[in-house]
């Protein structure tokens, strides 16, 4: 057979791209950062709505603002998570998809400590989720991507390294972060609440927060402590008023039972200390979130199926959900989740010397960092002696009292403290409270 040069050529080609080892001009483009954010980018989505802020001032007026965040989804139904600050005063959330299109979305469940917030999209289309990694082995050095919302330039992407580790950042007076991941990935406005990935497109931190006046220096909160939080934020107790009475830790092949509560439907059928949980309905499970993700939104007295290992042998369960326990917490506990304050009765001789006409009140002991009582400049030392219309001279007063906001639906609440002899007042606003 006789072969013109240009046929030679392109046999010569084709036998070439078919040797071991050759590589392609187009997987060359393909680097490990071009496919870690093709694997991670349709799991992201951008937040963004109106809300309304106090502008500083004793005449001053509240402006409308328009607010602009990132989210990452965790679950196929449309559960992302974020942080707090993104969707906190946001009346109407709205979120554009990776496909441009945009969805409603609610706030589902947040913790205003830690800034993380757990958001519903309203999809009936299964969403993608990002792959999860961990921040328990970081390289102070290694390579590292922030994918949001910069600015509202939608899944922007920047590269940096991990500049640090165990950062603990105040941003603000009332907002105090710790142990974080500190990054020169440009992280900007709007960034808030997308991921920070690693080069293999697993999310190992969320981007919360950017150093005011410095160049190159961000921050984010390590994927560990984001999961133990969202674990919480997304429990059936706390999300469907069911029970379990599970808890768990990951291990290398599913999820290790640490504690089985005493009388739980765990209990029940017989589950132990011990055990490793591999399924839990049709879902592989790796940690106590998995478990949390597979019966959110089950009724109480649905039985699902769960499959776990003990001692080498696999067996097959039956669970049957419950309704959750009703636990009051106590008066103390309530004041330092609700308000922040540890709180202990003052003597009422004390009280009546500094001013006469209160019958006594309720020392301040500590304030809880970033809760609603040091956001309104409360210290220790002060003396609580009335909240709304009603005295506080006993714990069970504050109880009491929170359970009467509730009810009447108050949306704000005036406290009156002594300091020294002088009475000062603020108000607490009952969404800050009542959580």
């Amino acid at each position: 057979m006789v072969y013109t040069r240009g046929c030679l050529l392109l046999a010569t080609f084709v036998a070439l791209v078919a040797l071991p080892g050759f590589v392609r001009a187009e997987d060359l483009r393909r680097t490990a950062i071009v496919r870690a954010i093709q694997t991670s980018r349709d799991s992201v989505v951008n937040i963004h709505g109106e809300k309304f802020v106090s502008d500083s001032g004793d005449d001053a007026e509240d402006r409308r603002v328009n607010g602009m965040g990132t989210g990452v989804v965790i679950d196929p139904r449309g559960y992302a998570v974020t942080n707090f600050h993104v969707v906190d005063g946001v009346r109407e959330i709205e979120v554009t998809l990776a496909s441009g299109r945009t969805v409603a979305a609610r706030l589902i469940s947040h913790d205003r400590r830690t800034d993380l917030a757990v958001i519903k999209i309203d999809t009936v289309d299964p969403l993608p989720v990002i792959q999860l990694g961990t921040s328990d082995d970081l390289l102070t050095g290694e390579t590292v991507l922030a994918l949001g919302n910069a600015f509202g330039y939608e899944h922007t992407v920047t590269r940096g390294i991990i500049s640090a580790l165990h950062r603990n950042v105040d941003v603000s007076p009332t907002q105090r972060y710790e142990d974080l991941i500190q990054t020169d990935a440009s992280i900007n406005p709007g960034n808030s609440g997308g991921p920070l990935l690693n080069i293999h497109g697993e999310m190992i931190g969320i981007n919360v927060a950017v150093r005011a006046g410095a160049q190159g220096i961000g921050f984010a909160i390590p994927v560990d402590s984001v999961l133990r939080i969202v674990t919480r934020l997304l429990s059936i107790e706390r999300i469907d008023h069911t029970w379990h009475g599970l808890v768990c830790r990951t291990c290398g092949t599913g999820a290790m039972i640490e504690t089985v509560h005493s009388q739980s439907p765990a209990d029940t059928i017989g589950m132990r200390a011990g055990d490793i949980i591999l399924r839990v309905a049709d879902k592989n499970v790796t940690s106590q979130l998995d478990i949390e993700r597979a019966l959110l939104g089950r009724k109480a007295g649905e039985v699902v199926a769960v499959t776990v290992t003990r001692e080498g042998d696999e067996k097959n369960l039956s669970l049957a959900l419950a309704k959750a326990k009703q636990q009051k917490a106590s008066a103390s506990e309530r004041s330092w989740e609700q308000l922040g304050l540890r709180l202990a009765p003052a003597v009422s001789s004390t009280v009546q010397q500094l001013q006469p006409r209160y019958h006594g009140g309720l020392l301040v002991q500590e304030v809880r960092f970033g809760s609603p009582a040091s956001d309104k400049g409360i210290r220790p030392g002060d003396i609580l002696v009335g909240l709304h219309i009603w005295e506080t001279v006993k714990p069970d007063n504050v109880s009491y009292i929170l359970d009467q906001i509730k009810s009447d639906q108050l949306e704000t609440v005036k406290f009156y403290i002594l300091r020294g002899r002088d009475t000062l007042f603020g108000h607490l606003t009952s969404d800050t409270i009542l959580r």
